[in-house]
């Protein structure tokens, strides 16, 4: 598309076949010409927030559409690369970005001993719900997974990470040990799964139960995986946000390292309108005084919902703390009127 930001793509086919490999947050897609047409050319994508494949007719190409692959069979499809935000990217060629560590699903035993033999690093002086964005050592885990994974040990989440990590070098003394039967072994780490095995394990839910959680009929409805959260924007956490600006949601206290001067703030519960409720009516001389009112409406309580990335909205919050301490709104202006005669009479005697 004319707005997309990735370069030009110099591949040229009759016929063609896409296929695509992973690796934590990115994807490689490989073009390759069917027959002896050329060489295949490969394009690796990263997703930033709101980046995504979607497949539809060529008569329903949503917008953002910034790359688009055409079939040629009726009725002709095309496979877009949605981005509404233009976060996400691609370029060309094969390798995948430097400095990404092993992946957290597809290259789970070389993570595990990525992280556990590099603890000395300063990126584990972090707290831990930082350290977890760091993909040279947590390739996969975004900020939704990290607030999953530790809400269910229930780990404060400004713990600092290489406390929590070094204690992870006891458990696997204890699961070595050569008196355990294999399926002693298999039972204590069902019973107490340590933080490197969750950043394998609750990614997969995700990818083992798509199907429930995704709609692709209706790619923009997240109902279920919404309900599939335990702790990202559920209401009764509480946030703060991390020295990166990335919001962190969890239950209880938030840690040692929590930033000072911020306090943590707690997701309300959607309240539903009631259809029935009658509106107040405004006096005609407020809505002289401030025309908006009439205009905009007020900002229900469910719009407050924030997304990682979005700046600190004080603004709004002082606007509600303005609006709850405001008196009511004064009597009809009849009475007020009278009121004002009787008083004008009143210092006219004096």
């Amino acid at each position: 598309s004319s707005v997309g930001r990735g370069p030009e793509v110099p591949f040229s086919s009759e016929a063609y076949r896409v296929s695509a490999a992973a690796r934590g947050k990115e994807l490689r897609l490989t073009l390759t010409p069917l027959g002896f047409a050329g060489a295949p050319q490969e394009l690796v994508f990263r997703f930033g927030m709101s980046g995504s494949f979607r497949l539809c007719s060529a008569a329903d190409i949503p917008r953002h559409a910034h790359l688009r692959f055409r079939t040629r069979d009726g009725p002709p499809h095309v496979l877009c690369f949605v981005d509404a935000r233009r976060f996400g990217s691609w370029r060309l060629g094969d390798a995948w970005q430097e400095g990404r560590g092993p992946c957290v699903l597809s290259e789970y035993q070389a993570f595990r001993e990525n992280v556990l033999e590099n603890l000395d690093d300063r990126a584990f002086d972090k707290p831990i719900c930082e350290a977890l964005l760091n993909q040279k050592f947590f390739n996969g885990i975004g900020n939704y997974l990290r607030a999953e994974i530790l809400y269910r040990l229930k780990i404060p989440p400004f713990e600092k990470a290489r406390t929590v990590l070094e204690a992870l070098k006891e458990q696997e003394r204890r699961r070595k040990n050569p008196s355990l039967t294999l399926s002693k072994k298999l039972k204590l780490m069902r019973e107490n799964p340590d933080i490197l095995e969750l950043c394998h394990t609750v990614p997969m839910e995700v990818i083992a139960t798509e199907k429930n959680l995704y709609d692709p009929d209706h790619p923009d409805n997240y109902t279920a995986f919404k309900s599939w959260l335990q702790c990202y924007l559920v209401p009764g956490m509480s946030s703060l946000r991390d020295r990166n600006g990335r919001t962190i949601w969890f239950q209880g206290e938030p840690g040692p390292m929590a930033p000072k001067g911020q306090a943590p703030r707690k997701k309300r519960a959607q309240v539903e309108s009631d259809p029935e409720a009658v509106t107040p009516k405004v006096p005609p001389r407020a809505l002289r005084r401030c025309p908006r009112a009439a205009a905009k409406p007020p900002v229900p309580a469910e719009e407050e919902e924030e997304e990682a990335g979005d700046g600190p909205r004080k603004g709004r919050a002082r606007r509600r703390r303005n609006a709850a301490a405001a008196p009511a709104l004064p009597a009809p202006e009849v009475q007020v009127k009278a009121e004002r005669r009787r008083s004008s009479a009143r210092r006219g005697r004096g």
